[in-house]
């Protein structure tokens, strides 16, 4: 994914120049603390960056920014999902969305997560897949929204926690 790209509402930055948002409550599976200094949050931002630094821009974590008025009220991902181990990563590709509680309605997971979707389809890749934690509602119904086919409950992923799975494939 380039570095910057503009979709009808929000602005998706690249791992290069943008500060990772992250909230104890945001919207996904396994969300993590805010990162409350920029200090921590140039952490994260560097450990993303080194994780999906052999993929040549194909994987990695972009800050959704609101185009209207360039607050960052999330983050987008595409990335290979850890199997059981969760040190090995599978071929399987997903794509998620951490927003904050403010920013949910608006249609900016959708967005962003149907660029990255598309894109990823586009390259050749024959799906993609989105986990959510049972009960999770809102990320349900965004995977929905992609066109997503709920495929059940499954362990293949994240240490064998028991998952809500939904995939897209090329065509379908």
């Amino acid at each position: 994914m380039p570095h910057e790209r503009r979709q009808e509402s929000a602005l998706f930055r690249g791992q290069r120049k943008s500060i990772p948002y992250g909230g104890g409550a945001l919207a996904g599976r396994g969300a993590r603390p805010a990162a409350e200094d920029p200090a921590r949050a140039a952490d994260r931002l560097a450990l993303w960056r080194a994780r999906h630094a052999d993929h040549a821009g194909r994987y990695g974590t972009w800050a959704i920014e609101v185009r209207a008025t360039g607050v960052v009220v999330g983050t987008v991902l595409l990335k290979p999902l850890p199997g059981r181990d969760e040190s090995v990563p599978t071929d399987d590709i997903e794509v998620g969305w951490h927003l904050h509680p403010d920013s949910w309605g608006h249609g900016y997971a959708t967005e962003a997560a149907r660029a990255v979707v598309a894109r990823e389809l586009a390259a050749g890749a024959r799906e993609v897949w989105a986990v959510e934690s049972p009960g999770n509602a809102p990320s349900m119904a965004v995977a929905r929204r992609l066109g997503m086919a709920h495929v059940g409950r499954r362990t293949d992923w994240y240490g064998g926690e028991e998952l809500e799975a939904f995939v897209l494939r090329a065509g379908g």
